[in-house]
C-alpha cells in the first residue's frame, strides 16, 4: 500500500501502527530543539511498504552524495531499524522493522475521509495509521545518514494503546450501593 506520493522519489506513504507518538504538542529529546515526533511500526511482511521504503532511501543516498564528498560511505545510519534487535523487550515491535521521523513542523492529521483530526485522544500510541515520510541524507557533527521527517498523519483504524496505561474499566470493578456499604461491619479501630 506504500506509494511515493507525486513522484517524488524520497515520500513514502507508511502503513503502520503509530508508537511514542509527540505529534500533538512538539517535545524536546536530550535538549534538542522541540519536535513532533512519531515512530513507525512496519509489519515485517509488508514487503510493497519496504520495498517503497527501500527504494526512498537509496535515492536519498544518491542525492547525499554531494554531502559526502561525492561518494556514499560505508557505515551511514539508517532510518529503518530491526524492531526484533533494537526493541527486543517490547511485544509492539516483535515481527516489525520502525523508522523514527521527527519534524519541528506540525503534522496534518486527518481521519479515513480526510477530514481534520483535532482531538487527541483520537490518534494515539497504538493506533494504525498511514504516515507520509520524506527521507533526506544529512552529515552533521561527524554523523552522516539518511534521516525520515515526519510529514501528515492519516489514521486508518483504532488500536490497543501502547502507553502501558490500564483503562478505568479494567482497573476498577462496579461499587455496591451505598446502604448495602453501610451495614458491612467496621473493625474496631474504624469506628
Amino acid at each position: 500500500m506504500a506509494n511515493n506520493q507525486n513522484n517524488n522519489a524520497t515520500r513514502v506513504h507508511i502503513p503502520c501502527r503509530i508508537s511514542f507518538a509527540n505529534i500533538w504538542e512538539p517535545k524536546s529529546i536530550n535538549g534538542s530543539d522541540e519536535k513532533y515526533s512519531v515512530s513507525l511500526i512496519i509489519s515485517k511482511e509488508d514487503k510493497q511498504t519496504l520495498r517503497a521504503i527501500h527504494e526512498a532511501v537509496q535515492t536519498a543516498k544518491e542525492n547525499g552524495k554531494g554531502k559526502w564528498n561525492g561518494k556514499i560511505p560505508a557505515n551511514l545510519k539508517l532510518p529503518l531499524r530491526d524492531g526484533d534487535i533494537d526493541r527486543p523487550d517490547d511485544e509492539a515491535y516483535a515481527n516489525a522493522y520502525f523508522i523514527n521521523a521527527n519534524n519541528k513542523e506540525k503534522p496534518g492529521i486527518v481521519d479515513r475521509r480526510v477530514q481534520p483530526i483535532t482531538d487527541p485522544s483520537e490518534v494515539y500510541s497504538g493506533c494504525y495509521c498511514i504516515v507520509s515520510v520524506n527521507f533526506y541524507p544529512f552529515n552533521a557533527n561527524g554523523n552522516r545518514g539518511v534521516a525520515a521527517s515526519l510529514g501528515n498523519i492519516q489514521k486508518v483504524s483504532d488500536g490497543e494503546p501502547l502507553s502501558g496505561r490500564v483503562s478505568a474499566m479494567a482497573e476498577f470493578e462496579a461499587l455496591e450501593d451505598e446502604e448495602e456499604l453501610m451495614k458491612e461491619e467496621l473493625p474496631d479501630y474504624l469506628r
